[in-house]
C-alpha cells in the first residue's frame, strides 16, 4: 500500500459522507431545527429568569441566547457524532464499511477517515447555524469565527471518537438508540452548554463536579473562548486527552483479534 492508496481511500470515504449530507436535505434541516428551537424558544423563555454575571470570555453582561450559542454549536457536533456512529453500525453490518473492513488498509486509518468525514459535515452545520444566529443579532468578533475553526475540529474529533467508541460495543442497530439516550442527554444537560458552572454550584455541588469534568463541557468552553479570540488552555488539553483516549479505545474495540469485534464473530 502506498500513500496514494491511503489518499484515495480517505477522500473516497470523506467524499461519500459529504455527498450523502448534500443529497439528504432532511438530515441537514433536522440538524439545524434542534439548536434553532433552543435558541429561539428556550432562550427567549429563560432570558429574564437566568441572569448572567460577567465572566470570561465575556467582558460585559450578555443575553442568555448569546451564552448558549457556543453550547448549541457543541450540541450540533454531539448529535452529529452520534448520528455518524449510528450510520457506522449500519455500514459495518451491511454497508460500505463491511467491505472496507476486510481491505488491506489498516482499521485505524479507516476509522480516522470516517471520523474526519463526520467532523467535516458537523463543521458545515455549525457555521450555517452561526450564520443564522448572526441574522438574529447574536454576534461574535469576526476573527472569532476563524479562531473557532480549530476548536470545532478538535471538539468534533473528540465527540466523534466517543461515538465510534460506542459503536464498537453495539452489534445491532436497534440497541444503539437506547445507548445514545443514556449518553447524549446526560452529557448535554450536565454541562456548561446551558448554564455556567457557578450557577450549577449554587444548586448542587455534585452536579457542579459532574459538569466540570464532563468532556462535553470542556469542548463547549473551548468553542466559547475561541469565538472571542481567546485560548482556553485547560479545555484544550482536556479535550485533546479525551479524544486520544476515546479514539484509542475505539480502535482497540474494532480490532478483530483484541476488541469487541472478536466477541461478536467479526466486524
Amino acid at each position: 500500500m502506498t500513500i496514494v492508496h491511503y489518499w484515495r481511500a480517505m477522500w473516497g470515504i470523506v467524499g461519500r459522507e459529504l455527498w450523502r449530507f448534500v443529497t439528504q436535505r432532511e438530515r441537514f434541516i433536522s440538524a439545524l431545527v434542534r439548536p434553532l428551537v433552543w435558541l429561539f424558544v428556550f432562550a427567549a423563555g429563560f432570558r429574564a429568569a437566568l441572569g448572567l454575571a460577567i465572566s470570561p470570555p465575556y467582558e460585559t453582561y450578555i443575553l442568555y441566547e448569546v451564552y448558549i450559542t457556543p453550547g448549541l454549536c457543541g450540541m450540533i457536533q454531539l448529535f452529529n457524532g452520534m448520528q455518524s456512529s449510528l450510520s457506522m453500525v449500519y455500514d459495518r453490518e451491511m454497508g460500505s464499511m463491511r467491505i472496507l473492513m476486510v481491505s488491506p488498509l489498516p482499521r485505524w486509518f479507516l476509522l480516522l477517515s470516517k471520523l474526519f468525514a463526520g467532523v467535516g459535515v458537523s463543521i458545515l452545520q455549525v457555521y450555517v447555524f452561526l450564520g443564522i444566529a448572526w441574522c438574529y443579532d447574536i454576534h461574535a468578533p469576526w476573527q472569532g469565527y476563524l479562531w473557532a475553526l480549530p476548536a470545532l475540529m478538535l471538539s468534533g474529533l473528540m465527540l466523534g471518537a466517543l461515538g465510534l467508541l460506542l459503536s464498537s460495543f453495539i452489534k445491532q442497530l436497534e440497541n444503539f438508540a437506547g445507548v445514545m439516550n443514556f449518553v447524549i442527554f446526560p452529557m448535554f444537560f450536565m454541562s456548561t452548554a446551558l448554564y455556567p458552572l457557578w450557577k450549577l454550584k449554587e444548586s448542587s455541588a455534585l452536579l457542579h463536579n459532574l459538569a466540570q469534568y464532563n468532556p462535553f463541557s470542556q469542548a463547549v468552553e473551548l468553542i466559547r473562548f475561541a469565538l472571542y479570540g481567546q485560548m482556553a488552555q485547560y479545555a484544550f488539553i482536556y479535550t485533546l486527552v479525551a479524544f486520544t483516549v476515546f479514539m484509542a479505545i475505539a480502535i482497540l474495540g474494532y480490532n478483530p483479534s483484541k476488541g469487541m469485534m472478536s466477541r461478536k464473530g467479526g466486524g
